[in-house]
Protein backbone atom coordinates (compact mmCIF):
# COMPACT_ATOMS: atom_id res chain seq x y z
CA UNK A 1 0.00 0.00 0.00
CA UNK A 2 0.94 3.78 -0.60
CA UNK A 3 -0.12 6.46 0.89
CA UNK A 4 -2.42 9.66 -0.61
CA UNK A 5 -4.81 11.15 1.12
CA UNK A 6 -3.69 11.99 4.97
CA UNK A 7 -7.26 12.54 5.83
CA UNK A 8 -8.38 9.18 5.11
CA UNK A 9 -4.78 7.11 6.11
CA UNK A 10 -6.10 5.71 9.61
CA UNK A 11 -9.28 4.26 7.84
CA UNK A 12 -7.76 2.77 5.01
CA UNK A 13 -4.76 1.03 6.62
CA UNK A 14 -7.58 -0.37 9.47
CA UNK A 15 -9.92 -1.34 6.59
CA UNK A 16 -6.66 -3.23 4.89
CA UNK A 17 -6.75 -5.34 8.41
CA UNK A 18 -2.82 -3.69 9.69
CA UNK A 19 -2.48 -5.01 13.07
CA UNK A 20 1.00 -2.83 13.80
CA UNK A 21 0.41 -2.25 17.42
CA UNK A 22 1.31 0.58 19.19
CA UNK A 23 3.15 1.53 22.55
CA UNK A 24 3.28 4.96 24.08
CA UNK A 25 5.52 6.28 26.65
CA UNK A 26 2.72 8.10 27.85
CA UNK A 27 -0.84 8.68 26.68
CA UNK A 28 -1.86 11.08 23.63
CA UNK A 29 -2.44 14.61 25.01
CA UNK A 30 -6.13 14.22 22.83
CA UNK A 31 -6.98 11.30 24.85
CA UNK A 32 -5.79 11.19 28.41
CA UNK A 33 -7.58 8.20 29.32
CA UNK A 34 -6.70 6.42 26.21
CA UNK A 35 -3.70 4.38 27.90
CA UNK A 36 -0.42 4.15 26.57
CA UNK A 37 -1.54 0.63 23.65
CA UNK A 38 -3.36 1.46 20.63
CA UNK A 39 -4.68 -0.52 17.55
CA UNK A 40 -4.34 0.94 13.69
CA UNK A 41 -8.70 1.00 13.68
CA UNK A 42 -8.12 2.31 17.56
CA UNK A 43 -6.02 5.27 16.09
CA UNK A 44 -8.50 5.94 12.92
CA UNK A 45 -10.99 6.12 15.05
CA UNK A 46 -9.35 8.41 17.13
CA UNK A 47 -8.90 10.79 14.29
CA UNK A 48 -12.16 10.55 13.38
CA UNK A 49 -13.17 11.85 16.54
CA UNK A 50 -10.38 14.37 16.41
CA UNK A 51 -12.01 15.68 12.82
CA UNK A 52 -15.44 15.85 14.85
CA UNK A 53 -13.68 18.20 17.56
CA UNK A 54 -12.12 20.72 15.32
CA UNK A 55 -15.35 21.16 13.25
CA UNK A 56 -17.37 21.67 16.07
CA UNK A 57 -14.99 24.26 16.62
CA UNK A 58 -15.55 26.07 13.38
CA UNK A 59 -13.01 24.50 11.21
CA UNK A 60 -14.06 24.07 7.13
CA UNK A 61 -12.39 23.41 4.23
CA UNK A 62 -9.67 25.99 3.17
CA UNK A 63 -9.11 26.93 6.92
CA UNK A 64 -5.61 26.71 8.67
CA UNK A 65 -5.02 24.84 12.03
CA UNK A 66 -2.01 26.09 14.13
CA UNK A 67 -1.21 23.04 16.31
CA UNK A 68 1.17 23.78 19.30
CA UNK A 69 1.74 20.92 22.43
CA UNK A 70 3.53 18.86 24.00
CA UNK A 71 5.54 16.86 22.21
CA UNK A 72 3.79 13.63 21.18
CA UNK A 73 2.58 12.00 17.78
CA UNK A 74 -0.99 13.26 18.35
CA UNK A 75 0.72 16.17 16.34
CA UNK A 76 0.22 13.84 13.36
CA UNK A 77 -3.25 12.54 14.27
CA UNK A 78 -4.53 16.12 15.23
CA UNK A 79 -3.17 16.99 11.48
CA UNK A 80 -4.59 13.88 9.87
CA UNK A 81 -7.97 15.15 11.22
CA UNK A 82 -7.76 18.60 9.79
CA UNK A 83 -6.77 17.42 6.25
CA UNK A 84 -10.06 15.24 6.61
CA UNK A 85 -12.31 17.83 6.84
CA UNK A 86 -9.63 20.20 3.80
CA UNK A 87 -8.14 22.36 6.12
CA UNK A 88 -4.77 22.28 6.15
CA UNK A 89 -2.24 22.14 9.81
CA UNK A 90 0.11 24.31 10.81
CA UNK A 91 2.35 22.02 13.30
CA UNK A 92 4.61 24.13 15.61
CA UNK A 93 6.54 23.53 18.29
CA UNK A 94 5.80 24.07 21.82
CA UNK A 95 9.47 24.75 22.71
CA UNK A 96 9.51 27.88 20.89
CA UNK A 97 9.73 30.92 22.62
CA UNK A 98 6.28 32.74 23.05
CA UNK A 99 7.54 35.41 20.59
CA UNK A 100 9.04 32.97 18.40
CA UNK A 101 5.05 31.09 18.15
CA UNK A 102 3.21 34.79 18.26
CA UNK A 103 4.85 35.36 14.90
CA UNK A 104 4.54 32.16 13.63
CA UNK A 105 0.53 32.22 14.13
CA UNK A 106 0.30 35.87 13.05
CA UNK A 107 1.88 34.63 9.56
CA UNK A 108 -0.45 31.65 9.69
CA UNK A 109 -3.53 32.98 10.66
CA UNK A 110 -5.22 30.37 11.72
CA UNK A 111 -9.08 29.83 11.99
CA UNK A 112 -8.09 27.52 15.09
CA UNK A 113 -5.62 27.37 17.17
CA UNK A 114 -5.12 23.73 19.10
CA UNK A 115 -3.22 23.95 22.08
CA UNK A 116 -2.78 23.03 26.14
CA UNK A 117 -3.10 25.21 29.09
CA UNK A 118 0.44 24.79 29.80
CA UNK A 119 1.53 26.37 26.73
CA UNK A 120 -0.84 29.14 27.14
CA UNK A 121 0.12 29.73 30.59
CA UNK A 122 4.29 30.08 29.58
CA UNK A 123 3.14 32.20 26.62
CA UNK A 124 1.56 34.17 29.19
CA UNK A 125 3.97 34.86 31.24
CA UNK A 126 6.53 35.76 28.97
CA UNK A 127 3.62 38.56 27.54
CA UNK A 128 2.89 36.56 24.67
CA UNK A 129 -0.43 35.96 23.49
CA UNK A 130 -0.80 32.88 21.42
CA UNK A 131 -4.40 33.13 21.20
CA UNK A 132 -4.94 36.30 19.48
CA UNK A 133 -3.95 35.42 15.81
CA UNK A 134 -6.49 32.97 15.77
CA UNK A 135 -10.66 32.99 15.18
CA UNK A 136 -10.91 30.70 18.16
CA UNK A 137 -8.56 28.46 20.58
CA UNK A 138 -9.28 25.13 21.90
CA UNK A 139 -7.49 23.60 24.73
CA UNK A 140 -7.11 20.20 24.51
CA UNK A 141 -6.34 19.64 28.03
CA UNK A 142 -8.77 22.11 30.07
CA UNK A 143 -12.28 23.13 30.59
CA UNK A 144 -13.00 26.58 31.39
CA UNK A 145 -10.21 28.39 30.49
CA UNK A 146 -11.22 31.71 29.64
CA UNK A 147 -11.73 33.06 26.13
CA UNK A 148 -11.69 29.12 25.03
CA UNK A 149 -12.87 26.20 23.70
CA UNK A 150 -12.24 22.95 25.78
CA UNK A 151 -12.88 19.36 25.84
CA UNK A 152 -16.51 19.34 26.85
CA UNK A 153 -17.71 21.84 24.38
CA UNK A 154 -16.66 19.52 21.25
CA UNK A 155 -16.87 16.28 22.39
CA UNK A 156 -19.42 14.35 20.52
CA UNK A 157 -19.85 15.74 17.11
CA UNK A 158 -19.96 13.65 14.09
CA UNK A 159 -16.89 14.31 11.75
CA UNK A 160 -18.35 15.20 8.04
CA UNK A 161 -17.51 13.72 5.41
CA UNK A 162 -14.02 13.95 3.81
CA UNK A 163 -13.01 16.23 1.47
CA UNK A 164 -10.80 15.54 -0.91
CA UNK A 165 -7.87 18.28 -2.41
CA UNK A 166 -5.70 18.66 -5.44
CA UNK A 167 -2.20 16.83 -4.78
CA UNK A 168 -1.02 20.61 -5.72
CA UNK A 169 -2.85 22.34 -2.97
CA UNK A 170 -1.07 23.02 0.40
CA UNK A 171 -1.45 19.84 2.64
CA UNK A 172 0.74 21.10 5.79
CA UNK A 173 2.93 23.59 7.14
CA UNK A 174 5.67 22.97 9.21
CA UNK A 175 8.65 25.12 10.36
CA UNK A 176 12.35 25.05 9.95
CA UNK A 177 14.44 24.17 13.22
CA UNK A 178 15.29 28.13 13.89
CA UNK A 179 18.78 27.87 14.74
CA UNK A 180 19.44 31.50 13.63
CA UNK A 181 16.17 33.03 15.11
CA UNK A 182 12.12 32.73 14.12
CA UNK A 183 11.96 29.75 12.23
CA UNK A 184 10.48 29.92 8.52
CA UNK A 185 7.07 28.36 8.15
CA UNK A 186 7.36 25.71 4.94
CA UNK A 187 4.36 24.56 3.35
CA UNK A 188 4.27 21.45 1.21
CA UNK A 189 1.26 19.67 -0.81
CA UNK A 190 0.21 15.97 -1.41
CA UNK A 191 2.75 15.89 -4.32
CA UNK A 192 5.64 16.62 -3.35
CA UNK A 193 5.52 15.58 0.96
CA UNK A 194 3.46 12.36 0.12
CA UNK A 195 3.69 11.72 -3.38
CA UNK A 196 7.78 11.99 -3.70
CA UNK A 197 8.91 11.44 -0.05
CA UNK A 198 6.50 9.38 1.55
CA UNK A 199 5.88 6.80 -1.37
CA UNK A 200 9.74 6.39 -1.82
CA UNK A 201 10.26 5.21 1.24
CA UNK A 202 7.55 2.76 1.18
CA UNK A 203 9.46 0.38 -0.58
CA UNK A 204 11.08 -2.76 1.26
CA UNK A 205 14.75 -2.60 0.26
CA UNK A 206 16.99 -4.84 1.14
CA UNK A 207 18.88 -4.38 4.54
CA UNK A 208 17.53 -0.92 4.85
CA UNK A 209 14.02 -1.31 4.42
CA UNK A 210 10.75 -1.84 7.02
CA UNK A 211 9.74 -5.64 7.68
CA UNK A 212 6.56 -6.30 8.68
CA UNK A 213 8.11 -8.49 11.77
CA UNK A 214 10.27 -5.04 12.67
CA UNK A 215 9.64 -3.16 15.78
CA UNK A 216 9.94 0.42 14.88
CA UNK A 217 11.31 2.71 17.84
CA UNK A 218 10.53 7.07 16.75
CA UNK A 219 12.14 9.14 19.50
CA UNK A 220 11.77 12.34 17.80
CA UNK A 221 9.86 15.64 17.63
CA UNK A 222 6.39 15.29 16.28
CA UNK A 223 5.98 19.44 15.61
CA UNK A 224 8.14 18.91 12.54
CA UNK A 225 7.46 17.48 8.92
CA UNK A 226 10.16 14.79 9.31
CA UNK A 227 7.17 12.93 11.15
CA UNK A 228 4.19 13.38 9.16
CA UNK A 229 6.10 11.95 6.46
CA UNK A 230 7.14 8.86 8.40
CA UNK A 231 3.16 8.56 9.63
CA UNK A 232 2.48 8.59 6.20
CA UNK A 233 4.94 5.82 4.99
CA UNK A 234 5.10 3.27 8.79
CA UNK A 235 1.60 3.36 8.65
CA UNK A 236 1.61 1.66 4.93
CA UNK A 237 4.15 -0.70 5.80
CA UNK A 238 3.16 -2.25 8.79
CA UNK A 239 5.47 -3.27 11.14
CA UNK A 240 4.40 -5.78 14.02
CA UNK A 241 5.32 -2.64 16.36
CA UNK A 242 5.71 1.08 16.65
CA UNK A 243 7.46 2.52 19.73
CA UNK A 244 6.65 6.20 19.87
CA UNK A 245 9.47 7.99 22.57
CA UNK A 246 8.42 11.81 23.46
CA UNK A 247 11.31 11.57 26.51
CA UNK A 248 15.13 11.98 26.14
CA UNK A 249 15.05 11.14 29.72
CA UNK A 250 16.97 7.80 29.98
CA UNK A 251 15.61 6.44 33.16
CA UNK A 252 12.28 7.46 32.20
CA UNK A 253 12.59 5.56 28.38
CA UNK A 254 14.51 2.39 29.59
CA UNK A 255 10.95 0.27 30.70
CA UNK A 256 9.19 1.25 27.64
CA UNK A 257 12.23 0.09 25.56
CA UNK A 258 13.11 -2.72 27.42
CA UNK A 259 9.27 -3.67 27.08
CA UNK A 260 9.39 -3.31 23.47
CA UNK A 261 13.16 -3.67 22.55
CA UNK A 262 13.47 -2.07 18.99
CA UNK A 263 14.42 -3.15 15.77
CA UNK A 264 14.48 -0.35 13.64
CA UNK A 265 15.71 2.95 15.31
CA UNK A 266 15.03 6.89 14.37
CA UNK A 267 15.65 9.62 16.77
CA UNK A 268 17.21 13.28 16.53
CA UNK A 269 20.75 13.61 17.02
CA UNK A 270 19.82 14.96 20.66
CA UNK A 271 17.81 11.89 21.84
CA UNK A 272 20.92 9.36 20.40
CA UNK A 273 23.43 11.43 22.84
CA UNK A 274 21.04 11.64 25.69
CA UNK A 275 19.99 8.00 25.57
CA UNK A 276 23.35 6.81 25.02
CA UNK A 277 24.00 6.14 28.42
CA UNK A 278 21.58 2.69 28.01
CA UNK A 279 23.45 1.76 25.41
CA UNK A 280 26.46 0.74 28.54
CA UNK A 281 24.11 -1.56 30.00
CA UNK A 282 24.78 -5.17 30.47
CA UNK A 283 21.11 -6.23 28.63
CA UNK A 284 20.88 -2.56 26.73
CA UNK A 285 17.91 -1.88 24.98
CA UNK A 286 19.69 -1.62 21.33
CA UNK A 287 20.92 -5.41 21.07
CA UNK A 288 18.32 -5.92 18.64
CA UNK A 289 18.87 -3.26 16.18
CA UNK A 290 19.55 -3.66 12.79
CA UNK A 291 19.19 -0.13 11.39
CA UNK A 292 19.83 3.41 13.12
CA UNK A 293 18.37 6.49 11.44
CA UNK A 294 19.20 10.08 11.88
CA UNK A 295 18.67 13.39 10.04
CA UNK A 296 17.88 16.75 11.42
CA UNK A 297 21.56 17.66 12.66
CA UNK A 298 25.38 16.23 12.84
CA UNK A 299 25.80 13.26 14.68
CA UNK A 300 29.50 12.88 16.23
CA UNK A 301 31.45 9.38 15.74
CA UNK A 302 31.49 8.38 19.33
CA UNK A 303 27.99 8.58 19.66
CA UNK A 304 27.16 6.76 16.18
CA UNK A 305 29.95 4.22 17.14
CA UNK A 306 28.73 2.92 20.61
CA UNK A 307 25.01 2.52 19.20
CA UNK A 308 26.69 -0.06 16.46
CA UNK A 309 28.86 -1.61 19.24
CA UNK A 310 25.27 -1.84 21.66
CA UNK A 311 23.55 -3.68 18.71
CA UNK A 312 23.98 -7.58 18.58
CA UNK A 313 23.06 -7.84 14.84
CA UNK A 314 25.69 -9.51 13.03
CA UNK A 315 26.08 -5.98 10.75
CA UNK A 316 23.91 -3.22 12.04
CA UNK A 317 23.80 -0.16 9.81
CA UNK A 318 23.40 3.52 10.67
CA UNK A 319 21.40 5.52 8.39
CA UNK A 320 22.35 8.96 8.01
CA UNK A 321 20.44 11.33 6.27
CA UNK A 322 21.16 14.46 4.89
CA UNK A 323 18.62 17.08 3.64
CA UNK A 324 15.85 20.56 4.71
CA UNK A 325 12.70 20.61 6.15
CA UNK A 326 11.97 22.73 1.81
CA UNK A 327 13.47 19.74 0.34
CA UNK A 328 13.22 16.56 2.07
CA UNK A 329 16.75 13.70 2.19
CA UNK A 330 18.92 14.75 -0.65
CA UNK A 331 22.08 12.25 -0.17
CA UNK A 332 22.42 9.34 2.27
CA UNK A 333 25.43 7.82 3.59
CA UNK A 334 25.19 4.24 5.55
CA UNK A 335 27.94 3.56 8.50
CA UNK A 336 28.84 0.14 9.85
CA UNK A 337 31.04 -0.89 12.91
CA UNK A 338 34.21 -0.33 10.56
CA UNK A 339 33.39 3.02 8.96
CA UNK A 340 31.31 4.85 11.62
CA UNK A 341 33.85 6.79 13.29
CA UNK A 342 36.32 8.50 10.16
CA UNK A 343 39.13 7.03 11.51
CA UNK A 344 40.16 5.71 7.99
CA UNK A 345 38.09 6.70 4.64
CA UNK A 346 35.70 9.61 4.16
CA UNK A 347 34.19 9.84 7.71
CA UNK A 348 30.77 11.51 9.07
CA UNK A 349 30.79 14.61 7.44
CA UNK A 350 31.11 13.35 4.27
CA UNK A 351 27.24 12.45 3.60
CA UNK A 352 27.32 10.47 0.97
CA UNK A 353 25.47 10.58 -2.73
CA UNK A 354 22.25 12.22 -3.81
CA UNK A 355 19.40 10.56 -3.74
CA UNK A 356 19.29 8.64 -7.13
CA UNK A 357 17.05 9.48 -9.90
CA UNK A 358 15.16 11.77 -7.69
CA UNK A 359 17.84 14.64 -6.16
CA UNK A 360 21.17 16.56 -8.17
CA UNK A 361 23.09 18.73 -6.06
CA UNK A 362 25.57 21.37 -7.68
CA UNK A 363 28.34 23.40 -5.87
CA UNK A 364 28.90 27.00 -6.43
CA UNK A 365 31.07 29.71 -5.76
CA UNK A 366 28.85 31.74 -2.82
CA UNK A 367 29.90 35.28 -4.23
CA UNK A 368 29.42 34.28 -8.21
CA UNK A 369 27.12 31.52 -8.25
CA UNK A 370 29.31 30.02 -10.58
CA UNK A 371 29.78 25.77 -10.00
CA UNK A 372 33.63 25.20 -8.21
CA UNK A 373 35.74 22.33 -9.20
CA UNK A 374 35.18 19.12 -7.56
CA UNK A 375 37.03 19.45 -4.52
CA UNK A 376 36.66 22.80 -3.17
CA UNK A 377 34.40 24.33 -0.91
CA UNK A 378 31.31 25.99 -2.11
CA UNK A 379 27.69 26.75 -1.33
CA UNK A 380 25.17 23.48 -1.88
CA UNK A 381 22.48 23.90 -4.61
CA UNK A 382 19.84 20.95 -4.85
CA UNK A 383 17.60 20.00 -7.54
CA UNK A 384 14.48 17.74 -6.47
CA UNK A 385 10.67 17.44 -7.22
CA UNK A 386 9.94 17.09 -3.41
CA UNK A 387 11.01 21.13 -2.87
CA UNK A 388 7.89 22.64 -0.90
CA UNK A 389 5.81 25.01 -1.98
CA UNK A 390 6.34 28.23 -0.33
CA UNK A 391 7.51 29.95 3.09
CA UNK A 392 3.80 31.19 4.03
CA UNK A 393 3.91 35.00 5.53
CA UNK A 394 7.47 34.91 3.79
CA UNK A 395 7.26 34.13 0.45
CA UNK A 396 10.12 36.94 -1.09
CA UNK A 397 12.27 35.00 1.11
CA UNK A 398 11.39 32.10 -0.85
CA UNK A 399 11.92 33.84 -3.52
CA UNK A 400 15.47 34.96 -2.81
CA UNK A 401 16.91 30.84 -2.41
CA UNK A 402 15.22 30.02 -5.92
CA UNK A 403 17.63 29.40 -8.81
CA UNK A 404 15.50 28.28 -11.61
CA UNK A 405 14.83 24.62 -10.75
CA UNK A 406 18.01 25.40 -8.24
CA UNK A 407 17.31 25.75 -4.27
CA UNK A 408 20.01 27.19 -2.43
CA UNK A 409 20.32 25.48 1.28
CA UNK A 410 22.66 27.46 2.66
CA UNK A 411 25.00 24.85 3.40
CA UNK A 412 29.10 25.08 2.62
CA UNK A 413 30.20 21.59 1.43
CA UNK A 414 32.61 20.10 -0.99
CA UNK A 415 31.57 17.46 -3.98
CA UNK A 416 34.02 14.99 -4.17
CA UNK A 417 35.11 13.34 -7.48
CA UNK A 418 33.68 10.09 -6.90
CA UNK A 419 30.09 12.56 -6.74
CA UNK A 420 30.02 12.47 -2.65
CA UNK A 421 29.29 15.49 -0.61
CA UNK A 422 31.74 15.89 2.16
CA UNK A 423 29.46 18.69 4.52
CA UNK A 424 31.61 21.68 6.16
CA UNK A 425 29.15 24.06 7.92
CA UNK A 426 26.12 25.89 7.65
CA UNK A 427 27.35 29.31 5.81
CA UNK A 428 26.08 31.50 8.59
CA UNK A 429 28.40 29.77 10.89
CA UNK A 430 31.70 29.28 8.74
CA UNK A 431 35.04 29.61 9.29
CA UNK A 432 37.47 30.34 6.63
CA UNK A 433 39.85 28.91 9.39
CA UNK A 434 38.46 25.83 10.09
CA UNK A 435 35.00 23.17 9.83
CA UNK A 436 33.34 23.52 13.02
CA UNK A 437 31.49 20.15 12.30
CA UNK A 438 34.73 18.60 11.17
CA UNK A 439 36.40 19.99 14.43
CA UNK A 440 33.85 19.23 16.76
CA UNK A 441 34.49 15.42 15.67
CA UNK A 442 37.54 15.69 16.64
CA UNK A 443 37.20 17.27 19.87
CA UNK A 444 34.70 14.22 20.69
CA UNK A 445 36.58 11.99 19.86
CA UNK A 446 39.88 12.92 21.99
CA UNK A 447 37.46 13.88 24.76
CA UNK A 448 35.05 11.24 26.11
CA UNK A 449 33.17 12.34 28.86
CA UNK A 450 32.37 15.91 26.44
CA UNK A 451 28.31 14.97 25.55
CA UNK A 452 28.48 17.78 23.04
CA UNK A 453 31.15 20.05 21.91
CA UNK A 454 30.01 23.02 19.86
CA UNK A 455 32.55 25.54 18.08
CA UNK A 456 31.16 28.80 17.60
CA UNK A 457 32.29 31.63 15.33
CA UNK A 458 31.15 35.48 14.80
CA UNK A 459 32.58 37.00 17.86
CA UNK A 460 36.40 38.69 17.81
CA UNK A 461 39.18 36.43 17.84
CA UNK A 462 39.32 32.34 17.02
CA UNK A 463 36.50 30.11 17.23
CA UNK A 464 34.96 29.59 20.78
CA UNK A 465 34.41 26.19 21.84
CA UNK A 466 31.58 24.69 24.33
CA UNK A 467 31.79 21.69 26.23
CA UNK A 468 28.83 20.10 27.44
CA UNK A 469 30.02 17.71 30.19
CA UNK A 470 27.54 15.91 32.87
CA UNK A 471 29.20 18.37 35.77
CA UNK A 472 29.69 21.40 33.60
CA UNK A 473 33.59 20.85 34.57
CA UNK A 474 36.43 20.26 31.83
CA UNK A 475 39.80 19.23 32.82
CA UNK A 476 42.45 21.66 31.46
CA UNK A 477 45.20 19.13 30.96
CA UNK A 478 42.60 17.18 28.87
CA UNK A 479 41.77 19.87 26.88
CA UNK A 480 45.41 20.82 26.03
CA UNK A 481 46.20 17.50 24.71
CA UNK A 482 42.96 17.53 22.92
CA UNK A 483 43.47 20.42 20.76
CA UNK A 484 47.24 19.65 19.66
CA UNK A 485 47.40 19.83 16.05
CA UNK A 486 44.23 22.00 15.79
CA UNK A 487 43.56 25.38 14.92
CA UNK A 488 43.92 28.21 17.45
CA UNK A 489 40.58 28.47 19.21
CA UNK A 490 39.55 30.15 22.19
CA UNK A 491 39.72 29.70 25.94
CA UNK A 492 36.88 26.61 26.61
CA UNK A 493 33.72 27.41 28.20
CA UNK A 494 32.22 24.22 29.87
CA UNK A 495 28.44 24.15 30.39
CA UNK A 496 25.84 20.74 31.19
CA UNK A 497 22.96 20.13 28.70
CA UNK A 498 20.63 22.19 30.06
CA UNK A 499 22.95 25.59 29.92
CA UNK A 500 22.41 25.65 26.56
CA UNK A 501 19.75 26.95 24.50
CA UNK A 502 18.21 24.78 21.88
CA UNK A 503 15.65 24.13 18.96
CA UNK A 504 12.61 21.59 19.58
CA UNK A 505 14.71 19.14 17.70
CA UNK A 506 18.34 19.69 20.05
CA UNK A 507 20.05 21.36 17.92
CA UNK A 508 21.95 24.13 19.68
CA UNK A 509 21.08 27.54 18.76
CA UNK A 510 24.67 28.84 18.28
CA UNK A 511 23.50 32.44 17.51
CA UNK A 512 22.13 32.70 20.57
CA UNK A 513 24.61 30.68 22.70
CA UNK A 514 27.31 32.89 21.08
CA UNK A 515 25.49 35.99 22.40
CA UNK A 516 24.57 34.01 26.35
CA UNK A 517 28.03 33.48 26.19
CA UNK A 518 29.79 36.71 24.69
CA UNK A 519 27.23 39.57 24.78
CA UNK A 520 28.55 39.59 21.02
CA UNK A 521 25.23 39.02 18.20
CA UNK A 522 27.52 37.80 15.54
CA UNK A 523 28.06 34.99 12.86
CA UNK A 524 31.13 33.65 10.85
CA UNK A 525 29.25 33.79 7.62
CA UNK A 526 27.14 36.03 5.99
CA UNK A 527 23.92 34.91 7.12
CA UNK A 528 22.28 35.90 3.60
CA UNK A 529 20.62 32.47 2.89
CA UNK A 530 19.29 31.15 6.15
Amino acid sequence: MKPHDMGVLFDECADRGHATAVHLDRPFDIAPDGGTHWTVPQLAALVRESAGHLAAAGVRAGDRVAIVKENHWDYDLLACAAVRLGAVPAQLSAHLSGDALATLLARVAPKLLVTSANVLERARRADADLTAPSAATLVVDADGVPGTLGPADVRGHRPPAPVRRSDDAPLVINHTSGTTGVPKLVAHSTRTIIGKLARSECVRYPKIGVRRTDTLLNANSFAHGRTFCWTASVLCLAPARVVVLTTQDPLRADPLLRAHPPTFVEALPSAYVRLRPLTERLDNAFRNVRVFGSTYDAVHPPVIRAYLVASRHRSPLWMQGWGQTETGPLTFRFHTRTSDGGLGGPGVRNLGRPVPVRTRLRVVDPQTFRPVPRGRPGLVLARTGARALTYPGEEARWAAKQLGDWWNTGDIAVHRRDGSVELLDREVDHSSELSCLSTEDLLEERLPQALECIVLTGAEGPPLPVLVTADGRLDAEQWRAAVRGLPPLADPVALTWDDVPRTGTGKVRRSALLQQLTGVEGTGGTGRWT
